[in-house]
């Protein structure tokens, strides 16, 4: 069991400071991070949370998974290490030969 959890489901209201007095009521909490979008600034609805031991992880999965959070059932689950990304993502040329024969003047 680790020590960092995922925390899903989250309506675009919640804050870092929310999530971390919410989550101090089952265990002393190290971090709590609402993930941002970086384009629009907003809440991706989503964050992390790392307790302080894997008993007070458990106690906070038990506690909030499914447990309502202004109108949306949250998903409290242990976090997953990143998966590394994998060729094409992001961008990636267009190929072809663009050399185009742009027609000139007769």
């Amino acid at each position: 069991m680790g020590k960092k959890l995922y925390v899903g489901n989250l309506p675009f209201s919640a804050t870092d400071q929310i999530l971390a007095d919410t989550f101090a009521q089952c265990g002393t909490v190290e971090s709590a991070k609402i993930i941002i979008d970086r384009d629009s600034g907003r809440s991706k609805g989503f964050g992390f949370v790392e307790m302080s031991s894997d008993a007070e992880a458990q106690k906070a999965i038990t506690a909030f998974n499914g447990q309502d959070y202004d109108g949306r059932p949250m998903t409290v689950n242990e976090a997953r290490p990143m998966e590394p990304r994998t060729g094409g993502g992001g961008g990636g040329g267009r190929g072809g030969d663009r050399s185009g024969g742009g027609g000139g003047r007769w």
